[in-house]
């Protein structure tokens, strides 16, 4: 039986081989500051991409999808701020928030869902 940090981080490695692949180069991983936590930060042509990863093994509470709730959006939305206040060379890129959602106990179904959250001013 593995620990939940340990299930966390074997998703999140296959989360970064997926956006790899897919041609997203990583920035930062696990980006943690007061606010919040970015799994991944990501750069795919001229845009910044602050990844979350969830991993339901179980339909029970919802979907790994789901589990990302307006709460956990404006926290992720709060950790952003500050990366960008931090790393000023990012500033002028194009920003985006993508989930990668994992369900089933083998992490099998594997979804990408782009912009799936939006900063409102």
């Amino acid at each position: 039986m593995i620990n939940p940090r340990e299930r966390g981080a074997r998703a999140e490695t296959r989360a970064l081989g997926f956006l790899s692949r897919q041609g997203l180069v990583l920035v930062e991983r696990n980006f943690r500051c007061r606010e919040g936590e970015i799994d991944l930060i990501m750069f795919a042509r001229e845009t910044l991409v602050f990844v979350e990863v969830r991993w339901r093994s179980h339909p029970d509470f919802g979907s790994a999808a789901e589990s990302v709730t307006t709460k956990k959006q404006l926290r992720i939305m709060r950790a952003a701020r500050h990366f960008l206040q931090l790393h000023k060379q990012w500033r002028n890129h194009a920003c985006r928030f993508d989930v990668i959602a994992m369900d089933g106990c083998n992490q099998a179904a594997l979804e990408w869902i782009k912009d799936a959250f939006r900063i409102d001013h």
